[in-house]
């Protein structure tokens, strides 16, 4: 079995196994230390980080504008990864928390205690924020980490975790802590997703067709992350000028996120006086409105909505819209074709409000507020792995407890069972 060659996948993951054993020993102070030191290299090798981002960004001719947005690095965008660093060095460590602890009627001491989950595989598309938010959270909470971004934004990710590896190399750490798969095709994809020898859990982030096929195709555990079919329900109790200051901004501020508004769903009670007002608002900034039936006639040169119009999560200047007689109805069409990911009630009602948040089911549901706020920095994570729109392990941002599983540690006294 020595004598077996190992494909360059399965070396990366030999390699990613042998750096977690040592990562998972370290104490805290020395992976917050390193946090600090890789936070610090993407700043120094911010030139080369952006001529590679360039040097992407010539070869993305043909791709949609909320893609190329989210390939895109600037200065600002490299201080925000590495601030996204420095604040989860702050954070509490999980690693040797006891989540309880208790004596058993044979007088064993039991406590089930956080540790790392091991080796975190990631595949994800073109947003290389992803591989610094990413490694901070995995080397944080003590897990190694492979990544396998998309080929549109290779040059920059091999810049990055180059960055980051340097750091590690600096201190005495395992730099392979930190690994990059460098070739984007298929095929490694294929094998990485089958590389259950290595891998303790895989990581889709990206849109709803490379998700649904890694949750498909994989044989490594997933957690299922990211696409965003995020509505706002105006309720007939709503404040409108919030309405609009809260559904212009789900849906302007940044359309390429899985975190922005897609839909728009408002009670028929206000829909006649208010839907030409959140219509003028949100063509201000430019957004396309599709309406059904209900809602042309009221804004009559609406593009026509069509079924497939439901579920698509459009990461683009696009909303649309539908009105319905009741909450009861809007919450079914909710439930219908969301994603699980965000939903918004807007309204002045307690109990409207509460009674969506209880039956809407999505990993975050908001009463008067924003779908934007679905994120691991707002939520005082820091930065995240990904927003899991599954039910079980984690679900919603996932930050550093959610990147940690448990052991139960048993001490008696010579105690053995009759």
């Amino acid at each position: 079995m020595d004598n077996v060659k190992l494909s360059a996948l399965e070396e990366l993951g030999q390699r990613a196994q042998l750096a977690e054993t040592e990562l998972a020993q370290l104490g805290t102070a020395v992976r917050n230390d390193g946090l600090l030191k890789m936070a610090d290299a993407l700043v120094s090798h911010q030139a080369a980080i952006l001529e590679a981002n360039q040097a992407d960004l010539a070869t993305a001719d043909g791709l949609k504008a909320s893609f190329v947005d989210r390939l895109t690095l600037d200065a600002d965008r490299i201080a925000a990864m590495a601030e996204g660093m420095r604040q989860v060095a702050q954070l509490d460590d999980p690693l040797g928390q006891v989540d309880r602890m208790w004596q058993n009627a044979a007088g064993l001491t039991i406590a089930q205690e956080r540790v790392p989950l091991g080796v975190i595989g990631i595949i994800f598309e073109a947003r290389p924020n992803v591989t610094a938010d990413a490694a901070a959270l995995c080397f944080k909470s003590g897990n190694a980490v492979l990544l396998r971004g998309g080929k549109e934004a290779i040059l920059t990710n091999i810049a990055i975790s180059d960055a980051l590896r340097s750091a590690l190399l600096e201190m005495g750490l395992d730099k392979n802590a930190i690994q990059l798969v460098q070739d984007t095709s298929h095929e490694t994809a294929a094998e990485m997703m089958g590389l259950t020898e290595y891998l303790d859990v895989l990581i889709p982030r990206g849109g709803r067709g490379l998700i649904q096929r890694v949750v498909r195709e994989a044989s490594v555990p997933v957690i299922e992350t990211g696409a965003g079919n995020c509505h706002i329900y105006v309720d007939q109790a709503a404040d409108l000028k919030m309405a609009t200051d809260i559904t212009v901004n789900a849906k302007v501020q940044r359309p390429s996120v899985c975190n922005s508004a897609e839909k728009l769903v408002i009670h028929s009670a206000v829909a006649q006086t208010y839907l030409p007002v959140i219509a003028a608002a949100l063509r201000e900034n430019h957004v396309e409105l599709r309406g059904d039936e209900r809602a042309r006639a009221i804004v009559s040169d609406m593009v026509v909505a069509t079924a497939e119009d439901w579920d698509e999560e459009y990461n683009d200047l696009i909303m649309a819209v539908k009105v319905v007689d009741s909450e009861d109805a809007a919450i079914a069409h909710i439930n219908a074709h969301n994603t699980k990911h965000s939903e918004a009630i807007i309204t002045d009602s307690y109990e409207a409000g509460r009674k969506f948040q209880r039956r809407i089911d999505a990993a975050c549901v908001y009463i008067n507020a924003s779908t934007r706020f679905t994120d691991g920095f707002e939520y005082g994570f820091g930065a995240e792995i990904g927003i899991s729109t599954q039910k079980l392990h984690a679900r919603g941002p996932m930050g550093l407890h959610e990147l940690t599983s448990t052991k139960y540690l048993l001490s008696g006294d010579g105690q053995i069972r009759h």
